[in-house]
């Protein structure tokens, strides 16, 4: 009971934190001028959106199976698609339990949960670090552009609190004490036991890396997810006319901008996604309100409407009898 108390509180702050940072984004916004703009939306470009989205699953499902190979060489690509589909559709409602959800559903398949879950966690590191790349990237490619912003509202706020930097370090250390603690007396504890279990479990799943058979094809399938997010964010710009002069390297900032937003803890990136874009467009190039949330939103609300879309298919797929439609 208190267990299910605690995540109805949970969420119930999260969706609060989506409907004040919704609020923000579209405070101020004068809908005639929005609606003006989607009128004006170039929807060629839209339809290459769709595309890039589709392929960056296509690519995080390659690279997953990859990483699972070693587990269960058996294991089907259309399985880790769906799974994939599934969980990134689960995500939209209730954040971070889609990987719960794709974990789960591979697991079913025979693998150890613990293990398929280690797995994830090397997909998430690998992530981070392509977002790192990405970040780097544009700032190389467009300093002039990026430096003054960069600076001003990334980096001197992180700086000059460095408050955050000891309970980054805190946080750290007490990671590290409490591994060592569920390692060194795992035999005196029926609860350290099943967590050492568990952590065993995920650093199976993590090395899964070292065992793959081609790490350069994990590597391009890495470089193929990060690129389609950003050709996403470049085809939108396109579609926009007041924002179609931006190149490919506003393309790589501004997704480097977005995958920021989607680590606060609002049910699908929502609110946060929209003001964050919003500020940054209106910062570094002087957009109007109504074209920086128009952005936001198109990149968003489309992408989630692919998301659900290929989730419900999946699903379907599943539940009418596992379907012989992959190889």
């Amino acid at each position: 009971m208190t267990k299910k108390l605690g995540s109805i509180l949970k969420y119930s702050v999260s969706v609060a934190l989506a409907a004040i940072l919704i609020w923000l984004a579209c405070r101020g916004i004068d809908w005639k001028e929005f609606l003006a703009g989607l009128k004006a939306t170039r929807w060629g470009w839209i339809v290459l959106f769709f595309v890039a989205a589709y392929l960056a699953i296509v690519f995080r499902s390659l690279r997953w199976k990859q990483l699972l190979r070693p587990i269960d060489g058996s294991v089907r690509y259309g399985s880790v698609f769906d799974a994939t589909n599934i969980g990134a559709m689960v995500s939209i409602a209730i954040p971070g339990s889609g990987e719960i959800v794709r974990c789960a559903l591979i697991a079913r398949a025979g693998m150890p949960f613990q293990t398929v879950f280690g797995t994830i966690i090397m997909e998430r590191a690998w992530d981070f670090f392509a977002v790192g790349v990405m970040f780097v990237l544009a700032l190389v490619c467009g300093w002039g552009r990026f430096g003054g912003f960069f600076i001003d509202n990334i980096w001197h706020p992180i700086t000059s609190h460095s408050i955050i930097v000891w309970v980054l370090v805190l946080l750290v250390l007490l990671a590290a004490a409490s591994l060592w603690v569920v390692r060194r007396f795992r035999g005196r504890s029926a609860v350290l036991a099943r967590l050492n279990d568990i952590l065993e479990g995920l650093i199976a799943g993590f090395k899964t890396f070292g065992k793959i058979e081609n790490k350069l094809y994990f590597l391009l399938n890495t470089v193929g997810i990060w690129t389609m997010y950003m050709l996403m964010s470049y085809f939108v710009l396109k579609a926009l006319p007041d924002l179609s002069g931006l190149e490919l390297a506003d393309g790589l900032f501004v997704s480097a901008i977005g995958n920021i937003a989607s680590l606060v803890p609002v049910p699908g990136g929502i609110g946060a996604y929209h003001y964050l874009l919003k500020i940054s467009l209106m910062t570094l190039y002087g957009t109007t309100e109504e074209i920086g949330l128009l952005f936001a939103t198109l990149c968003h609300e489309l992408h989630a409407a692919v998301v659900i879309v290929l989730g419900v298919w999946s699903y379907i797929v599943r539940a009418v009898g596992k379907l012989k439609i992959y190889s």
